[in-house]
C-alpha cells in the first residue's frame, strides 16, 4: 500500500507540475515570446487562450484513456499518459519563439499544448483509481488523498523553480532563456516517475474485472448511457474546484505583476506560501471525508468559497505582500476542502466497469467549465468592471457546484466492485 500510495502521489505530481509550469510562463513570458505584435492586453489574453487549450482536450484524453483503462487497465494507461504528457511539456523548453518560426510558433504551442491536455486528462482518474481501488474500505478518502496532493507539490516546485529564476537571472536572461529550464527538467521527471509506475500492480477490483470476463466493450457509450445525471453533476462538483485554483494563481499572478505592479519575485514567493493552504485543506478534507462523508466536506469547501470569493480581490487590492498571501491562501484553502474529497468522491459514483471513463470525464469536464475560461473571463471582466466583479465571478462558480454536489448522493459506504 505504501508503493500504491507514492506511485499514485509522484505521478499526478509531476503530470500536474508540467500543466502549471505552462500556466506560470503564461501569466509571465509567453505572451511575448509568442505574440509580440499584440498589445499587452491581448497578448495576454492570447497567451491565457493557448492555456485554456489543455482543458478543451482533457475531456478527450479522458475519453481516451479511459476506453482503455476500462478495457486493459488502470496501470498501463497510467504511464502512456506520463509519457505524452512529460514529453510534450519538455518540447515546449525547446521551441524557439515568435522572432525565429515566426506564425509556426503560436501554432506549434497551442499543439503541444492541446497534448499536454490529452495527457493529463487521463492522467488523474487512473491515478486516483489507483489509490482508491487499493485501498482497505473506511480509508479510501486517505489514501485519495496522496493523488490530490499531487497538484500542491506540482504547483509549489514549478512556482519554486520560476521564483529561484527569477531571483538568480536578469530580467532579460530570464525572459530569452531562462523561462525555458522548468519545461526542460520534465525529462528527468518522466524518468523518476515511470521508475515509479513500472513497479506497481493493477488494482484488485480491475483484476476481477477481468478475471469475470465483464470488462465494458465501449466504456464511454456504457457510462453516459447508465450515469448521465453522476457525469453532469460530478463536472458541477469540480467547477470551484478549478475556478478557484486558476483565478487565485494563473490570473492572480498576471494580475498582481501587472495591473498592481507588485514585484514579479514577490507574487511568486506569495504564490508558494498560499500553496501550503492548499495541501493542508486537501489532506485536512481528504481524511475527514472517510468519517464525515465526501458529500459533507465538499459542500462546507463550496460555502467557504462563496465568502471567499468577496474578500479575494479587496485583500489583494491592498497590494501588501501579507494580505495578499492571505488572500491567496484562503482560496486555495476553500479550494482544497472542496478537491480533496474528490479524489474518492468521483469514483465512488460509478461503476468498476467504467469507472475510469466516468471518474475521468466528469473531473476533466469541469476543468473546461471551471479552468479553462476563468483566467479569460476574470481578465475581461476586470477590464471592464473592476476587480470585485472577478470576486463576484467566483462566488458564482461556488453556488453552481454547491447545488451540484446538493443533487448527489454520500458515497463512502458504497462498496466499489
Amino acid at each position: 500500500m505504501r508503493r500504491v500510495a507514492v506511485a499514485s502521489f509522484i505521478g499526478t505530481a509531476i503530470e500536474f507540475y508540467d500543466f502549471y509550469v505552462y500556466g506560470t510562463a503564461a501569466a509571465l513570458v509567453l505572451n511575448a515570446a509568442f505574440f509580440p505584435n499584440l498589445t499587452p492586453i491581448n497578448a495576454t489574453l492570447a497567451s491565457f487562450s493557448t492555456y485554456a487549450v489543455a482543458f478543451a482536450a482533457r475531456p478527450i484524453g479522458s475519453l481516451i484513456f479511459g476506453h482503455f483503462g476500462d478495457r486493459i487497465g488502470r496501470k498501463s494507461v497510467l504511464v502512456a499518459s506520463l509519457l505524452l504528457m512529460g514529453l510534450s511539456t519538455a518540447f515546449v523548453g525547446l521551441l524557439p519563439g515568435y522572432s525565429t518560426l515566426g506564425v509556426w510558433a503560436p501554432i506549434l504551442l497551442v499543439l503541444l499544448r492541446f497534448l499536454q491536455g490529452v495527457g493529463l486528462g487521463g492522467e488523474w482518474g487512473g491515478a486516483a483509481l489507483l489509490a482508491v481501488e487499493h485501498a482497505p474500505r473506511g480509508k479510501r478518502g486517505l489514501f485519495a488523498a496522496f493523488p490530490q496532493l499531487g497538484p500542491s507539490v506540482g504547483f509549489f516546485a514549478a512556482t519554486g523553480i520560476f521564483w529561484l529564476l527569477s531571483e538568480s537571472l536578469s530580467d532579460d536572461a530570464f525572459k530569452s532563456w531562462g523561462w525555458r529550464i522548468p519545461f526542460l527538467l520534465s525529462f528527468l521527471l518522466v524518468a523518476v516517475g515511470l521508475f515509479v509506475r513500472l513497479k506497481i500492480s493493477e488494482t484488485p477490483v480491475f483484476a476481477k474485472v477481468m478475471a469475470e470476463q465483464e470488462a465494458s466493450r465501449a466504456p464511454a457509450l456504457e457510462v453516459f448511457k447508465r450515469h448521465p445525471k453522476e457525469i453532469v453533476l460530478g463536472a458541477g462538483g469540480m467547477i470551484i474546484a478549478y475556478g478557484l485554483f486558476y483565478t487565485a494563481t494563473t490570473y492572480c499572478l498576471a494580475y498582481g505583476t501587472t495591473t498592481l505592479g507588485v514585484p514579479r519575485s514577490t507574487m511568486l514567493a506569495v504564490s508558494l506560501v498560499a500553496c501550503l493552504f492548499l495541501a493542508a485543506g486537501t489532506w485536512l478534507a481528504a481524511t475527514r471525508s472517510d468519517a464525515g462523508g465526501r458529500r459533507k466536506m465538499v459542500l462546507i469547501g463550496s460555502c467557504l468559497a462563496i465568502v471567499w470569493g468577496l474578500v479575494l480581490f479587496p485583500l489583494m487590492d491592498t497590494e501588501k505582500p501579507v494580505l495578499i498571501a492571505l488572500a491567496l491562501g484562503g482560496a486555495l484553502f476553500c479550494m482544497g476542502v472542496v478537491y480533496g474529497p474528490m479524489g474518492a468522491y468521483l469514483p465512488e459514483l460509478f461503476g468498476a466497469k467504467v469507472r475510469y471513463s466516468g471518474a475521468s470525464f466528469a473531473y476533466n469536464l469541469g476543468g473546461v467549465l471551471g479552468g479553462a475560461v476563468s483566467p479569460l473571463i476574470a481578465t475581461r471582466l476586470q477590464s471592464a468592471l473592476g476587480s470585485s466583479s472577478v470576486g463576484w465571478y467566483v462566488s458564482a462558480m461556488a453556488v453552481v457546484s454547491l447545488l451540484c454536489v446538493l443533487a448527489l448522493p454520500e458515497t463512502r459506504e458504497r462498496q466499489l466492485d
